[in-house]
């Protein structure tokens, strides 16, 4: 029941930070820096207790690596997912009062839209897999840090095109903030999801001496 808690408390507030710093009256430029660091710090509380994913891909990854039990998958997701909706709801009250009665998407063009986001989605969950269940990398403290700086790297690059959500929490949350469209939100949420079980492919390959440990 612990690490299923911080899931939710760890997504609820990385959700909410993305919110409250990209819906208008937004931060800028300095959003990313703030959706990372929230990231990076809530790796480094959780991670001991649940492993700090706070992103279904990521979970999907985990477990298809090996590193996770499969009956915990579906509970982390649902906690996941039930935290963005709410922090979606919460940013809503907190910026106008209300969830926003209809989304507008962010991009025009899909296919675009789907390589941004299972680009950044895959170095995401490669990143996390590599510096959080990696034998090799067994007790790094530098974990969280790692995990933040890659979302505020892809933040960086991917928002104008997709959103910069790479993470299917993030996108049901941003869909309720009016940030997303919910027509397209399975697209979001398949180009992640498929994202991360190619990190998860590409992990097993880039180490096949921990498949057996």
């Amino acid at each position: 029941m612990k690490a299923f808690l911080v899931e939710f408390a760890g997504t609820f507030l990385f959700v909410l930070t993305f919110g409250l710093t990209v819906v208008p009256p937004s931060v800028g430029p300095f959003a990313p820096l703030a959706i990372g660091l929230m990231l990076a710090a809530m790796v480094y509380a959780g991670g001991p207790v649940s492993g700090g994913h706070y992103n279904p891909a990521v979970t999907l990854a985990v477990w298809l690596r090996g590193r996770c039990a499969g009956r915990v998958v579906l509970p982390y997701v649902l906690a996941q997912l039930v935290a963005g909706a709410l922090a979606g709801v919460l940013v809503n009250e907190l910026r106008t009062g209300g969830i926003a009665a209809s989304a507008v998407p962010t991009v025009h063009d899909h296919l675009k839209l789907a390589v941004v986001e299972f680009v950044f989605t895959f170095a995401l969950a490669y990143v996390f897999l590599a510096v959080a269940t990696s034998l090799k990398s067994s007790g790094n403290s530098s974990s969280g840090l790692a995990v933040g700086v890659t979302v505020i790297a892809g933040m960086y690059a991917g928002l104008p095109l997709s959103g910069g959500m790479f993470n299917p929490a993030v996108s049901v949350g941003s869909s309720l903030m009016g940030l997303g469209s919910w027509e397209l939100l399975w697209l979001y949420v398949v180009a992640q999801l498929a994202a991360g079980s190619v990190a998860a492919i590409a992990h097993r390959a880039t180490s096949p001496e921990e498949l057996q440990k």
